[in-house]
């Protein structure tokens, strides 16, 4: 029987776009690529939005700008390097339980969707 009330809480930021200099081939460096982020948040039943009023919301442009602050403040050579510091930001946020964070570079191989990297709670 389904619960009246969900057991998970989820928050989804599914592929933010956004330029970033990252790489470390000669090619990449100071050529800003394209990349693609998906935040996957649960929240404990706490943190959720109870009601419809601003206060109560779990902010999405803290994720956005959070990221954004991230790969304007300097250059990344990996992606891991990138998804560790965009984790390590959103772990830190109060009522999280679990976290998974894939970033993917899609233009980088004509013969591939994206090549990118994972990181996950679970």
């Amino acid at each position: 029987m389904l619960h009246a009330e969900p057991r998970r809480h989820r928050i989804l930021l599914e592929d933010f776009a956004f330029d970033a200099d990252i790489g470390f081939h000669d090619f990449e460096i100071g050529t800003p690529q394209r990349l693609l982020v998906t935040i996957d948040v649960e929240l404990d039943f706490a943190h959720f939005p109870a009601s419809d009023h601003r206060e109560h919301a779990w902010d999405y442009d803290f994720l956005r700008q959070g990221i954004l602050a991230l790969v304007k403040a300097r250059r990344y050579n990996l992606q891991e390097t990138l998804a560790r510091e965009i984790y390590a930001m959103i772990a830190a946020k109060p009522g999280v339980t679990r976290l998974k964070i894939v970033t993917r570079k899609p233009d980088v191989y004509p013969d591939c969707a994206a090549v990118g990297v994972i990181l996950s709670s679970d």
